[in-house]
């Protein structure tokens, strides 16, 4: 199995995203996954242009030359893809939007359909795609913060059946704290990641057990709040 995560934090391995997915492969490669964790600050994807190259004069590839083409095709020979971003402003990254956009519409077929929605849309290309994991962090505590992303994820999928999981944490602040009282705390949440990952390759699914305890607040919400808008006023 093969298992190829897209992280688009402009961070990249500073971030708090970079830590939820590494922990996260680490678990995937323990139970027998080839895994690869690409950083999209580290490639050159230039923005769409609007152009319809990729639908009119060379269908299925984008006429820009950058990197996207080795990453597109990484997607499509990967068993299942992890999605990675922080949430900004309720969304996915700029970086993280860009390459959705380059790396989807040569997928699409111009023609126009009517889906199971009994919504437009355009029919894909290819028959056979990943199945998907999605994992975002974010400066806020509660997991409700994520609704409007997880929305989005799904709208980039033809089904629901095609998300394996969705791995969201409130107070992502934590996650790369260097104090040592918070060290056990990070070290139980690395472990439960470790363990979403192996699961998604031995299952394809998470147990109900981890899901829950991967929606559970590092810390109380009060001392979250605490902490950090202590350690704003200090910088």
């Amino acid at each position: 199995m093969k298992i190829v995560a897209f992280n688009g934090s402009p961070r990249g391995t500073g971030g708090n995203t970079h830590v939820m997915v590494e922990e996260f492969l680490k678990g995937a490669e323990k139970a027998g996954a080839e895994t690869e964790n690409i950083l999209l600050t580290k490639k050159e994807i230039k923005h769409c242009q609007g152009c319809f190259g990729c639908w009119l004069k060379t269908p299925g590839k984008c006429v820009l030359d950058d990197d996207l083409e080795v990453l597109r095709a990484k997607f499509l020979e990967s068993d299942i893809v992890v999605f990675a971003t922080p949430l900004y402003l309720s969304n996915f990254t700029g970086l993280m939007k860009n390459f959705l956009d380059r790396l989807y519409l040569p997928f699409l077929d111009p023609h126009i359909k009517m889906d199971e929605k009994g919504e437009t849309a355009h029919p894909l290309r290819y028959a056979k795609f990943p199945k998907y994991v999605f994992i975002s962090n974010c400066g806020f505590a509660e997991q409700t913060q994520f609704e409007l992303l997880s929305r989005l994820f799904r709208e980039i999928v033809e089904s629901d059946d095609d998300i394996l999981a969705e791995i969201y944490r409130g107070e992502g602040g934590l996650l790369t704290v260097k104090e040592e009282a918070f060290q056990p705390i990070l070290s139980n949440y690395k472990e439960l990641l470790r363990k979403a990952g192996k699961e998604i390759v031995e299952n394809r699914k998470l147990s109900e057990e981890t899901a829950s305890e991967l929606e559970k607040p590092l810390i109380p919400y009060d001392m979250f709040l605490k902490i950090s808008n202590k350690t704003l006023d200090e910088l």
